[in-house]
């Protein structure tokens, strides 16, 4: 296959844009399991050590430190489905997780890749705590007043601020061409540039 440009002494083409696209792949992948390390040592510390008995420590006048398993998904909910429930929603969180696999290989900007790479590394995290426990460690505790948020943990904050970005991002006004676009555009760049 031959270069369909150089610049700069690089070959800029299908080649420079598959490497790209893998060596994002790469990193985001390595960047979930990062976060799915960090957030099943916080739960195994939260277990083993700071809720050993397990009680409720106040940190700030708003937030709880609590130890609460959470059998279902968020709030609590689908926790009624019996013994078949952890295999259920295991399975279900295994396929949305190669879902944003494939999402993130396809992923048109920077803050689509750093979102579902949150997403991926949260949901990995409360699957293994999952597969392990048959469910969930929350431990995180909100509240104002008599109002209480329910438990969370710290692979909830990763699927949030994902969810979150990839909301912002998709609220922009100018949406992000394909990344083959780009380097179409660019290669047309530089052909009217020579």
């Amino acid at each position: 296959m031959r270069p369909l440009s150089k610049k700069r002494g690089r070959v800029v083409g299908r080649d420079h844009t598959t490497k790209k696209r893998v060596r994002t792949y790469v990193w985001a992948l390595a960047s979930a399991g990062l976060l799915s390390v960090v957030d099943l040592s916080a739960k195994w510390a939260m277990v083993t050590i700071v809720m050993d008995p397990p009680r409720s420590i106040p940190v700030l006048p708003f937030f709880d430190l609590v130890l609460v398993f959470n059998r279902g998904v968020s709030f609590g909910m689908l926790s009624d489905l019996g013994a078949w429930g952890p295999s259920i929603l295991s399975g279900v969180a295994m396929g949305i997780v190669s879902m944003m696999c494939v999402w993130l290989w396809h992923a048109p900007r920077r803050i689509d890749v750093v979102a579902i790479t949150l997403i991926i590394g949260g949901a990995i995290g409360n699957l293994i705590d999952r597969l392990h426990d048959e469910a969930v460690t929350d431990f995180l505790s909100l509240y104002a007043g008599p109002y209480h948020w329910p438990a969370f943990n710290g692979a909830d904050v990763f699927i949030v601020t994902g969810v979150s970005f990839l909301l912002l991002s998709n609220l922009r006004s100018d949406p992000a061409p394909p990344r083959e676009s780009l380097q179409t555009m660019k290669m047309d760049q530089s052909k009217k540039e020579n």
